[in-house]
């Protein structure tokens, strides 16, 4: 026997093969979703006409840079063309076709999804500046490696797809403990189901429970988050009740908000923990006896292994700072990086709520009529809706505005003029356009405070939120005279 048909002996776990059947269905389904969200959204906000159009971004950058397959040539057409593939393939995964054929055709399939992901988060400049962007991208070059039906998962690429939910949890609660106090005073609950960015239904509920629940969950993901990682690089059946908890820890997150797929793959991690005895219980699907991997195969294994190893020592070493970044890669590809969340808490939440007029000129009697977003808040008697695992990116991006004023991103002008101009690619991406028959005269974006109601208010007025406003973000501006392209008229631009 060779070495490598040696190591595909040592390497190989029949024993987690439902392991991955379900790993890879879970991811196949949050890869679907990804490819959905940049075909719905990426034109209006990158495109060649977007808020910040990807050709521009790409004659500032070079492939070795942000390695993309849109430094060939960037069109909308061939963004849908790589989104529609990527759904495709997306979905031939989730079903578990390319699966039943050789090593190489589910490799291929799993290579392909990553490198056209891949090729859009590298132009997507801040509107993918989301840790779950670089957390799908590693996750998914580690698929490539898992192998067909046929065969045995490789070991290696198990623990490789533990260690990285190692680096998520322990990451997190890393920078919880180093970053805001109110994590170490047990109070941050106390603030976060009211300000995080997009609350969802249950969030008021969240919201309103007892100081002593609130100071209970957070002691909880403490532990959940610092403690527990550890069993998940440990043997059965200590992995599996690790990855029992990090599951229920998540499910309990999704309840609380919308974290676009942030839960969803960290459970879909969680998975991997899981042996076939302990799945069995829950899934219908019989194992079949399986064959060791092709040699090929488990050289790459072993070479990926190597990769993992090395590219590790900056996300350890991250870990391992006072000055811990959070949500950080350290080469193009987004491979092994480090990740973590909300490390500080807001206390307020302050929401920029875009407003529109028909008046020739505004005066102090001039009505505003407000453009109403998909998911952030808007109207105070709209309840919070459930959107994730689907990420609404604008409305993220607009939840971001009030931490840089009085600077101003310039994709927010740049969202302003086609509100201006009733740009129907932008429009779409709103809940409801105050203006359908005739575009305004004037936008404006003004700051508004908001909080929850109380069970009082609530009972009294219907409203999940209570607001006032509070400043101005951009005063009323006009297009200026000539195509929509040419900038905003700077006259009444002052703070």
């Amino acid at each position: 026997m060779d070495v490598l048909t040696i190591a595909a002996s040592w390497l190989r776990a029949p024993d987690y093969w439902l392991s991955r059947w379900l790993f890879e269905r879970a991811l196949a389904a949050i890869y679907a979703i990804a490819y959905l969200v940049a075909l719905d959204q990426f034109p209006a906000l990158l495109g060649e006409r977007g808020l910040l159009p990807a050709p521009r971004f790409l004659a500032l950058t070079t492939f070795k840079e942000t390695p993309s397959l849109f430094h060939l040539r960037y069109s909308d057409r061939l963004l849908r063309v790589v989104g529609w593939a990527g759904v495709a393939i997306s979905v031939a995964l989730l079903l578990g076709l390319p699966q039943r054929g050789p090593d190489w055709v589910p490799m291929l399939a799993w290579l392909a999804l990553w490198v056209g992901y891949l090729s859009i988060v590298n132009v997507g400049q801040t509107f993918y500046a989301f840790g779950w962007e670089s957390l799908l991208l590693e996750v998914g070059f580690l698929a490539v490696f898992l192998g067909s039906a046929a065969v045995a998962p490789p070991t290696l690429i198990l623990l490789a797809i533990r260690w990285l939910l190692f680096r998520v949890e322990f990451g997190a609660g890393l920078i919880k403990l180093r970053g805001d106090r109110c994590w170490r005073e047990l109070t941050c609950l106390f603030y976060h189901h009211e300000t995080q960015p997009l609350p969802n239904p249950l969030s008021w509920y969240f919201h309103h429970l007892p100081g002593w629940v609130h100071r209970a969950e957070v002691a909880g993901n403490h532990v959940l988050q610092l403690v527990v990682p550890f069993g998940l690089l440990l043997p059965q059946p200590v992995a599996g009740a690790a990855g029992l908890l990090t599951v229920v820890h998540q499910g309990w997150l999704i309840l609380s908000g919308n974290f676009s797929w942030l839960n969803a793959i960290t459970i879909t991690l969680a998975i991997a923990a899981f042996d076939d005895r302990q799945l069995g219980t829950v899934l219908p699907v019989q194992p079949p006896v399986v064959d060791d991997p092709p040699a090929w195969h488990t050289g790459l294994v072993l070479l990926v292994g190597a990769v993992v190893a090395v590219l590790s020592y900056w996300p350890v070493r991250n870990m391992l700072s006072p000055r811990q970044a959070m949500n950080a890669s350290f080469n193009p590809f987004h491979l092994v990086n480090t990740y973590g969340a909300f490390g500080s808490i807001t206390r307020v939440r302050l929401e920029v709520v875009l407003e529109g007029t028909e008046d020739a000129e505004p005066t102090v009697a001039t009505v505003w009529r407000e453009y109403e977003f998909k998911a952030k808040p808007g109207d105070p008697r709209r309840r919070p809706p459930q959107v994730a695992p689907y990420h609404l990116r604008l409305d993220w991006l607009m939840w971001f505005v009030p931490f840089s004023l009085p600077s101003v991103p310039r994709w927010l002008f740049a969202l302003v003029e086609r509100l201006l101009a009733n740009d129907p690619a932008i429009l779409r991406l709103l809940r409801r356009n105050p203006f359908p028959d005739e575009p305004p005269s004037y936008v404006r974006a003004s700051l508004y405070r908001y909080r929850f109601t109380t069970p009082r208010e609530r009972r009294a007025t219907g409203a999940w939120w209570h607001r006032e406003r509070v400043g101005t973000v951009l005063p009323p501006m006009k297009l200026a005279p000539g195509e929509l392209g040419g900038w905003l008229d700077p006259i009444r631009f002052t703070y």
